[in-house]
C-alpha cells in the first residue's frame, strides 16, 4: 500500500465536501468523483470537523491507519465559509522513532546483562573443575568462597537492574495533595549530608502534587549535583521562582558538565560505576506524571549543570 503522508480536504460550511487531493483520495479509496458532493459524516470524517482544530488521533480509514495530526482551519471562497483538514500520518515518523528507541535499550540491556555474565561465566567453570580435582587443594574453601560472593554479587546485581526497570514500568499516577515548596525544598536538602547545599529562597506558595514522588525527584537531583560537585571541589545551589504559569525548581552544580547529552533520559543508561541508570529516567516520568518537565543542560557561563523542573501550578482549595 502507498504511503500517505499528508491527506488536504476542503469542506463547505454545511459539511459536504468540495475539494480532496490525491492523497486524501488514496486515504478514502475512492476518486475524486465520487468523493466531491458527499458529507462529512458520509465519507467517516464528521469527528474531524469538530473538537480542537489541532490534535492527534489514531483512526482507520479506508486506505490507510495509524496515528494521524489533525490540522484544521477556516477560510472563505466565492465569500463563503469553508474549512480545510489537513490530516498528515504520523505512523512512519513514530515507527523509526520507536526503532531507535528500542534499539538504544537493547544496546544498554546488553551492555548490562553482559556486565554480570561475563565474570560469572568463567567463574562458575572453574569452581567445577576445582571440585573435579582429586585430591583438592588445601585452599580451595577459600577459592569456593571468593568464587560464590562474586557470583552472588553480580546476582544481586542483576536482581537490582531488574527491579530498576519494574519500577519504570509501574509508576503509579501522582496522588495530588496541597505541598508547601519551601518545606519541601528545605526537608529534601537535609537529606543530603555529604555537602553543604545552598538554598536561593523564592517566594512561599503551595502547589496540588504528589509529596513522596517529588521527594523522589528531587532527592535524585541533588544527589547527582552532589556527587558531580564533590569530583570537582564545586558546590550545589537549589531555588525556586514563579512564573504566570508554572513553577520552577532548579538545582546547579559546578561539577564538570554534562558529555553525553543524547542518552540522559534512556533506561539504564549511566556513566557512574555503580549508577543503576534510571534515577533521571523515573524523575522525567515524575514530573511528566504532574504535568511538568525536567530538563538538563550545561551552564552558561560557568561550569556545571543545571537541571530544570517545571511543574503546573495547582494551588489547594481556599
Amino acid at each position: 500500500m502507498e504511503e500517505i503522508d499528508v491527506a488536504v480536504f476542503a469542506f463547505a460550511s454545511d459539511g459536504i465536501l468540495k475539494l480532496v487531493d490525491r492523497a486524501g483520495q488514496r486515504l478514502l479509496a475512492q476518486p475524486a468523483e465520487r468523493l466531491v458532493g458527499h458529507s462529512a459524516d458520509d465519507l467517516g470524517l464528521a469527528s474531524c470537523l469538530k473538537g480542537e482544530e489541532s490534535r492527534l488521533l489514531e483512526v482507520s480509514f479506508p486506505g490507510g491507519s495509524g496515528r494521524w495530526e489533525l490540522r484544521r482551519t477556516a477560510f472563505r471562497q466565492d465569500g463563503l465559509p469553508h474549512q480545510l483538514l489537513v490530516l498528515s500520518d504520523l505512523t512512519r515518523a513514530l515507527r523509526e522513532e520507536e526503532r531507535q528507541v528500542w534499539k538504544r535499550l537493547i544496546r544498554v540491556l546488553g551492555h548490562e546483562l553482559n556486565n554480570s555474565l561475563t565474570p560469572i561465566r568463567p567463574i562458575a567453570a572453574s569452581l567445577d573443575r576445582l571440585l573435579a580435582r582429586d585430591p583438592r587443594p588445601d585452599d580451595w574453601q577459600e577459592d569456593m568462597r571468593r568464587g560464590l560472593a562474586v557470583i552472588g554479587n553480580r546476582s544481586e546485581a542483576l536482581t537490582r537492574f531488574m527491579e530498576g526497570y519494574s519500577r519504570l514500568s509501574h509508576l503509579p499516577p501522582p496522588h495530588r495533595q496541597p505541598l508547601d515548596v519551601p518545606a519541601w525544598v528545605r526537608r529534601v536538602v537535609g537529606l543530603e549530608t555529604r555537602l553543604a547545599i545552598s538554598i536561593a529562597e523564592g517566594p512561599e506558595l503551595a502547589i496540588h502534587a504528589d509529596g513522596d514522588q517529588l521527594d523522589q525527584l528531587l532527592i535524585n537531583l541533588l544527589r547527582n549535583g552532589v556527587e558531580a560537585s564533590m569530583a570537582t571541589g564545586g558546590s550545589v545551589k537549589v531555588g525556586w521562582n514563579l512564573t504566570a504559569a508554572h513553577l520552577e525548581v532548579w538545582v546547579e552544580d559546578e561539577g564538570p558538565g554534562l558529555s553525553d547529552t543524547g542518552n540522559l533520559f534512556v533506561p539504564f543508561f549511566t556513566t557512574k560505576p555503580n549508577g543503576s541508570g534510571i534515577g533521571l529516567v523515573l524523575s522525567r516520568q515524575i514530573a511528566e506524571a504532574h504535568g511538568g518537565s525536567l530538563t538538563l543542560s550545561n551552564r552558561r557561563g560557568s561550569h556545571g549543570c543545571r537541571a530544570l523542573l517545571r511543574l503546573p501550578i495547582h494551588l489547594p482549595p481556599i
